[in-house]
């Protein structure tokens, strides 16, 4: 029996639930494996200087083709493309846990950050399609961030107990069942939706030449703290990714079909948006990194006793996600993303001050809490601003943007701050804790300037008037029966 468009409709906040675990298996498939990685390397013999590409496939799949992801969403089918990225991704993560050898397993890697691309940009413009521009789709995009934000801090818990109960194999089969339940509930929960009244015709050229200039731009970031940031391999890379964005931007301009068409650009609040949320990912994406390597190499934390010190930072992200999405509607998403880069900023200042004999509740309980109530404020509140006043036919497409800027910026973030941790610690002190804290509190101060920045260009480039006028949309859509 076919769905109507009214039972859709009714069963909407369902249809949220299930877009939200999905999203919640793409956050965790990018930490949940740190934990593991010690006992990966053992089972399949991994080198030292291989091992980190079993984050660095996803991250590199995921960031590269986002935008394509998002573009196929509004060409093809919402409903359609996300229902085949949650089968990709139960395939590959399937395939990584029997993974014998190590090209194998970055492989499968490789192609669960390709559903992980395909998944997020999908659900979110399935979001905006679902959800009525105002307090109804601020409240859904509330619990998007949540689940989104803390995906990060549970990854790295559940996969410490994973590791240590059943096996590394357990951290890449837990998305095997959640992916085939969603995909089996995706028909009877999510109306299909695509553009319409358009020439659907694919730009194959722009596709090619973004997805690449991306690719090659994210692997020259994570590879650049070994491969050394004036070596000529990552000279090389950035200028082969700008010489690919540039025929990008060629492409585009001369496209009757555009993959992008840069008319969006000229909403401020959107441009303004993603480069925001740019810098919001490259002051948080690395926080956990960080957060996690000192606990375990300087405080001596177990990786379970590490992943529980997450619990509060999860709760107060969880909590604040959702809160900023009911002030969104109240105030606008101005003065809460700008009060949430304000948490960051001072959580990270806070972290600078990290010390070699301090503690849990001394050096990690506050600052983490401070900057979790930063990114639930700051991470829905892009997302809201990015995707406020598009247009449904371009709901992919901006979706797929804010998803980009905030997996762009968490590479250039890791990358940048690593390398000035590192740079900092010396090599020669690696395995000295009063090193490795002076080179985390570098990385923390530097992280804070990103979010100090985000802040003046939030005051700077998202309009006020937009925010205004979401607020009087919110009412408006308050005032009207359900």
């Amino acid at each position: 029996m076919m769905t109507t468009a009214a039972e859709y409709r009714e069963k909407r906040w369902l249809a949220l639930a299930l877009l939200c675990m999905a999203q919640f298996v793409v956050v965790l498939d990018a930490s949940i494996v740190n934990v593991a990685l010690p006992s990966i390397g053992e089972g399949l013999g991994f080198s030292q200087e291989n091992l980190p590409w079993v984050v660095n496939a996803y991250v590199l799949t995921f960031g590269g083709f986002l935008l394509l992801g998002g573009r196929l969403a509004d060409l093809l089918g919402r409903r359609r493309v996300f229902f085949s990225g949650l089968i990709l991704v139960a395939v590959a993560s399937l395939a990584a846990g029997f993974a014998d050898t190590e090209g194998q397993l970055i492989a499968a890697r490789a192609a669960q950050g390709l559903g992980a691309a395909i998944i997020s940009p999908s659900a979110l413009s399935i979001i905006t399609t679902l959800f009525t521009d105002g307090s109804e789709r601020n409240k859904a995009l509330g619990a998007w961030g949540a689940v989104a934000g803390s995906g990060g801090a549970v990854g790295v818990l559940l996969g410490g107990i994973l590791t240590d109960g059943l096996g590394w194999e357990w951290v890449l089969w837990v998305n095997v069942p959640v992916a085939a339940i969603a995909a089996a509930l995706t028909p009877r929960l999510i109306p299909e939706s695509r553009e319409e009244g358009r020439d659907r015709t694919f730009d194959v050229a722009g596709a090619v030449s973004v997805t690449a200039g991306l690719t090659v731009l994210v692997y020259a970031l994570v590879d650049a703290t070994d491969a050394g940031w004036g070596s000529a391999q990552t000279l090389g890379l950035i200028g082969l990714s700008i010489l690919l964005l540039g025929a990008f931007v060629a492409i585009e301009l001369r496209s009757k079909a555009p993959l992008v068409p840069f008319a969006i650009f000229q909403k401020r609040t959107l441009t303004g948006a993603n480069v925001v949320g740019l810098l919001v990912g490259a002051s948080l994406f690395s926080m956990f990194f960080f957060i996690t390597l000192y606990m375990q190499q300087v405080l001596g934390y177990s990786p379970i006793h590490a992943g529980l010190s997450y619990v509060p930072l999860s709760l107060a992200i969880i909590g604040s996600a959702a809160l900023g999405g009911q002030l969104v509607t109240k105030v606008g998403f101005k003065p809460v993303l700008a009060a949430g880069l304000a948490f960051i900023a001072i959580g990270l200042l806070w972290f600078s001050q990290i010390s070699v004999g301090g503690g849990f509740t001394t050096d990690i309980l506050g600052p983490s809490v401070l900057a979790a109530i930063g990114l639930g404020f700051s991470f829905v509140t892009t997302t809201i601003a990015a995707v406020s006043g598009v247009e449904e036919h371009e709901s992919g497409l901006a979706s797929g943007l804010i998803n980009t800027s905030q997996q762009i910026g968490g590479a250039i973030g890791l990358a940048v701050l690593s390398t000035i941790a590192t740079q900092v610690t010396g090599e020669a002190n690696v395995g000295d804790p009063a090193a490795l804290t002076d080179g985390f509190q570098a990385a923390f101060l530097g992280g804070a300037g990103f979010a100090a920045l985000g802040l003046v260009l939030t005051l700077v480039l998202i309009r006020s008037s937009d925010s205004r006028a979401h607020v009087e949309l919110g009412a408006q859509g308050a005032e009207q029966p359900a």
